[in-house]
């Protein structure tokens, strides 16, 4: 498997659990109730979703299109940099009409907010404590592949703006670290976690101190669930309940890797379970999906599901294929 067809499917995987967990309720009872079971394929939005309702099947959320923004200004400034990445959200936040928009996130809104008011990027975001930081980060990893010490580094970067406390960096580097050590050749899954837990420790050195629940110590229990024994809809329970799937980073990220774990890596099983454990179920989705994308490749993916992926506008806009030629032009040049 070539390293261009991990970074693929990392940005695959990135929009497919977007998309699969889109139509998920915040509330796991609400999930399962309306859907009957299983969430086994793209669903539009419910009519009656906080966040979601009148969204088509397939349709990508901010998870994937500030990740694809971040991408897209990266290759644009040839690396990583703090000024490429004030650029991609604030035009983001400006696209979708940010100020009024229930698609910006409390951190990313607030700091962006402060950025058009003119104010250093470096203090921006040193409120920013929620998932948004995680959730689209992907392409940071994808850059650095196989290297996680690179990949926290550049992590923190993909932070200041918006999310510059220390559990948010912890939990950014975390996903970077783990996505860039899924891209290499010998990749397993003990060692995608392992870097996960390697880059929530380096990244927590990173940023303004916050008081937060560990990074790490999420992502630890949430393997050790995933590892039990029984039925899956029991595990994902207990993820919810004492993991958490909320807008809190560390509980999205320690979900996501269990999710991850859960289906071995699969990236579309990895959706389904995302999907089902309900909460921001998108944005778990999209971190969880993206590693594992990262992990097995494009090859992995069922291509009806990238034709519908494609098939939606809003991806279109983006020219995933062509971000992964960029991106993987960059990772060659480093």
């Amino acid at each position: 498997m070539s390293l261009k067809s991990r970074i693929l499917g990392g940005l695959y995987g990135q929009a497919l659990g977007d998309a699969w967990g889109m139509p998920a309720y915040f509330d796991f009872d609400q999930t399962w109730q309306a859907y009957g079971g299983w969430i086994t394929q793209f669903l539009p939005g419910p009519d009656d979703h906080e966040v979601h309702a009148g969204l088509p099947a397939a349709r990508i959320t901010d998870d994937s299109e500030q990740a694809f923004s971040l991408a897209r200004a990266y290759i644009e400034a040839g690396g990583v940099t703090l000024a490429a990445t004030v650029q991609a959200i604030v035009a983001w936040y400006d696209r979708i009409g940010g100020d009024s928009s229930k698609y910006v996130g409390p951190s990313t809104r607030r700091g962006v907010q402060a950025l058009k008011r003119g104010e250093d990027p470096y203090t921006t975001g040193r409120w920013g404590d929620t998932n948004g930081a995680a959730m689209r980060v992907s392409p940071v990893g994808l850059v650095c592949a196989g290297d996680p010490v690179a990949a926290v580094e550049a992590a923190y970067i993909a932070c200041i703006p918006t999310h510059h406390t220390n559990v948010a960096v912890s939990g950014a580097a975390a996903v970077a670290a783990a996505v860039a050590v899924a891209t290499r050749e010998d990749a397993t899954l003990d060692a995608v976690v392992a870097a996960g837990l390697l880059g929530a420790e380096l990244g927590r050195q990173k940023g303004v101190r916050w008081l937060a629940a560990s990074v790490t110590r999420r992502i630890e229990q949430a393997v050790s669930i995933a590892r039990r024994a029984g039925d899956p809809r029991d595990r994902l329970r207990a993820l919810y309940d004492e993991v958490g799937t909320s807008l809190a980073i560390a509980d999205t990220v320690g979900a996501a890797f269990g999710v991850l774990v859960m289906a071995g890596g699969d990236p579309q099983q990895t959706a389904i379970y995302a999907a089902n454990l309900s909460g921001d179920a998108d944005t778990v989705g999209a971190i969880a999906c993206a590693m594992a994308g990262a992990y097995k490749g494009i090859e992995a993916f069922n291509p009806a599901v990238l034709a519908a992926l494609d098939a939606d506008e809003i991806m279109a806009s983006y020219d995933v294929r062509g971000l992964a030629d960029g991106l993987f032009q960059l990772r060659t040049a480093r």
